[in-house]
């Protein structure tokens, strides 16, 4: 590649030559100065000028390119680029004989412990896998026959989503995982001798170790054989046709046959009518099963079996008993189960299109290995009928209860959202499988792979149940210029005993603070920090000042709490330290004429959130919130000088999916003494742009993470008919 760049500059530089009139000199700068002449007797010196000026611009070329390669050290930079996965032309022939060693028979011992070298990962400080895919090149025989079949567009696909992956490298030197660029998806377009030979010339190869192959097609008639028949020696194999006795468990990994077909039966919802209970549409199945199904069929209306037309067309199907012709895949829209049977691979193309299709499958075949099962749960998912007991399969379907079957669709549909609805998530899924074998310390756990984000209740936090009473809270007070209302705040948090420091965040860059001499003197610290721009996201920024694991987010004008009523909230944030724990509460409600979300402050007994102009939370959501939150979310905030606490609750309930605790009775806040006619109107427009926060918020999280809840936290005893000394929180309610 070197010498033909090279023999591109110096046809380049010929071309650029000046005519026989000119003459050219080196000036110390290296650059090219023309001088006109016509003397005709120094035609024959420009010639041998320009001839030793083009030797040295080659030789000054090699140098350079010496020099790069040199100090490049084989660890990307210059010479390492993304590989072009489009055909070249020209490209040089690499001849495959017969007189070559071909590679190793696959190992069918291997495991992760003895046939992958970890050492070859991280080695350069990555905190992932990294995977190389080897260059395209031509390989032929001696007849000039190729060894390996042109590129199928899957394999071609799936390269492609490995080199634009946050996986790939360009540099092998750095590389954990190698993947050879020689289709293998099919066994009928491998040729495996000489295949076998051209894996041996692979400058990496070491035997397979840390290869990987993709194969969904294996083996070739009449044994079709559940493994690529292909000598990959210790190479790791994703292949779809495995049973238990091929699987190298801990070491290969499931794949599906991918069905472009499955494009066809995708469903938004999961909603309408399912008609039939159960269809087969899976061609060519074992005459057995297909008459145990006839035999079914006979006794129950509600198993549909389809199978070829008289014309070969695999987007129809016909009902066996009627010739009724159907649309396929869309049919399985309309069942509520789809079978999915042993054939000639253990892979089918029915199973991505039944979970596309919002259909759970029915797995009848024993030993197989579905795809991705060692993350994977597919219990959750499919039913798992043994082969002997297919003549059971409208009793085990009819028992099945109406809740069950929509747990199991829901995660069918999940499933193949997440994982198998284009080549695309299937290779990043198998790449995922292999880096959390490599990183365990980093790996997801059971819930991360099987639970639907909006179904998972987490804390983050690694808090105990109930975190300790000794440590107190950071009380931080935003403000910008309301000082006499400050000064009471300060004085009613001091009277709180668990208070351990006040901080205040001043967000007025025109004034300075008053000095720390003229606050109210309280027996805790007091610190005061002036921000560099006036943004609300700065209430919840991690300062450093900020020591103790719960903060309480208060407005400089909530002067209407009582001591009791904070002591009593970090009481109950403690038994709930990975939520909002607060006081004035809210809600949010669909709006049918405007197809929008809506948000509400009416009393009412359901809440899903809670304002942070007096709330208690781990210190760990200011740290999400300056560095995790969706930046369009941060710019709405800061933009509109609005809706900081709605986008603090949005955050929360996104990661743990719980609701808020509201605390104590419910309670006036801001002035109720005040009496202002434009009162109704402001708070009409005010409502209006919170209301598009809420609706905003949703479609930049994805989703709607608030959570609804009827629960309120009230101390105990409150307003039981004991004596005022047996109870511990005594000024609690009072307006």
């Amino acid at each position: 590649m070197h010498i033909m760049q090279k023999k591109l500059k110096v046809a380049k530089i010929r071309n650029e030559l000046p005519g026989c009139n000119n003459r050219f000199t080196l000036t110390s700068s290296s650059s090219i100065k023309i001088i006109s002449t016509k003397n005709p007797q120094a035609k024959d010196l420009d010639y041998f000028k320009y001839f030793l000026i083009i030797v040295l611009a080659v030789i000054l070329l090699l140098v350079i390119l010496t020099v790069l390669q040199f100090i490049d050290g084989g660890h990307g930079g210059l010479l390492y680029k993304k590989i072009s996965l489009q055909p070249v032309r020209n490209a040089p022939e690499i001849i495959i004989t017969n007189n070559l060693p071909e590679s190793l028979p696959t190992n069918e011992n291997c495991s992760y412990w003895d046939c992958f070298n970890v050492f070859r990962c991280g080695r350069t400080g990555h905190d992932r896998i990294t995977v190389y895919v080897y260059p395209l090149e031509k390989y032929v025989d001696e007849n000039d026959i190729p060894v390996t079949e042109t590129i199928s567009k899957e394999y071609y696909e799936i390269l492609d989503t490995i080199i634009n992956s946050n996986y790939y490298t360009a540099n092998p030197n750095e590389a954990c995982l190698f993947i050879p660029s020689i289709d293998t998806l099919n066994q009928d377009r491998i040729r495996s001798q000489l295949t076998a030979k051209v894996l041996e010339r692979l400058p990496y190869w070491s035997n397979g170790t840390n290869h990987l192959f993709f194969n969904m097609l294996a083996g070739m008639a009449p044994e079709f054989s559940p493994v690529i028949e292909l000598n990959t020696a210790n190479a790791i194999i994703a292949g779809a046709d495995f049973d238990t006795y091929t699987f190298r468990t801990g070491f290969d990994v499931s794949i599906p046959v991918y069905s472009p077909f499955a494009k066809l039966a995708e469903v938004k919802s999961l909603q309408g009518e399912r008609p039939w209970l159960v269809i087969s549409s899976q061609l060519s199945i074992d005459p057995y099963f297909h008459q145990e199904l006839l035999d079914l069929q006979a006794l129950h209306s509600k198993l549909l079996i389809l199978d070829i037309c008289e014309y070969h067309n695999y987007s129809k199907r016909c009902d066996i008993e009627t010739d009724k012709v159907y649309k396929y895949p869309r049919i399985l829209q309309k069942s509520k189960y789809c079978l999915v049977f042993r054939g000639e691979r253990m892979g089918q193309l029915v199973l991505l299109e039944a979970m596309a299709a919002g259909c759970v499958p029915v797995i009848i075949m024993d030993g197989v290995v579905m795809p991705f099962s060692n993350v994977i749960d597919w219990k959750r998912a499919a039913v798992f009928i043994m082969e002997d007991y297919t003549n059971t399969l409208m009793s085990t379907l009819n028992g099945i209860s109406k809740e069950k079957y929509k747990q199991l669709q829901k995660q069918t549909k999940w499933l193949y959202d997440k994982y198998f609805s284009s080549l695309k998530s299937i290779i990043a899924t198998t790449l995922d499988i292999i880096q959390d074998r490599v990183y365990p310390q980093w790996g997801r756990i059971y819930d991360d792979w099987n639970i639907a984000s909006d179904e998972k209740s987490t804390n983050p936090l690694f808090l105990p149940i109930t975190a300790p009473r000794n440590e107190g809270f950071t009380a931080v007070i935003l403000t910008y210029d309301r000082v006499a209302s400050l000064y009471k705040l300060i004085e009613k948090l001091g009277k709180v005993p668990s208070l351990a420091k006040v901080i205040v965040v001043w967000n007025n860059q025109r004034k300075a603070p008053p000095p720390i001499s003229n606050f109210p003197f309280i027996q805790k610290p007091i610190k005061i920090i002036q921000t560099k721009a006036n943004k609300l996201s700065n209430r919840f920024y991690p300062f450093e000042e900020i020591e103790t694991e719960a903060i309480l987010s208060i407005d400089d004008d909530i002067i209407m709490l009582t001591a009791d009523e904070l002591e009593f909230g970090y009481e109950v944030w403690r038994e709930f330290p990975d939520r909002l724990v607060g006081f004035p509460s809210r809600t949010h409600i669909w709006d049918n004429v405007t197809l929008s979300w809506k948000y509400e402050s009416e009393w009412t007994n359901e809440i899903s959130m809670v304002l942070t102009g007096a709330a208690f939370y781990h210190k760990y959501w200011n740290y999400l919130y300056t560095t995790g939150m969706p930046p369009e979310v941060k710019d709405w905030v800061d933009d509109r000088m609005n809706c900081e606490d709605i986008a603090m609750n949005f955050l929360v309930a996104n990661v743990t999916n719980k609701p808020p605790i509201k605390v104590a009775p419910k309670k006036k806040f801001k002035c109720p003494e005040c009496v202002n006619n434009e009162m109704l109107s402001a708070d009409l427009g005010h409502m209006f742009e919170r209301s598009k926060c809420v609706d905003f918020f949703t479609k930049a999280f994805g989703r709607m993470p608030l959570r609804s809840v009827e629960f309120r936290a009230d101390p105990v005893l409150y307003k039981d008919p004991f004596p005022e000394k047996l109870k511990r929180f005594n000024d609690i309610g009072s307006l």
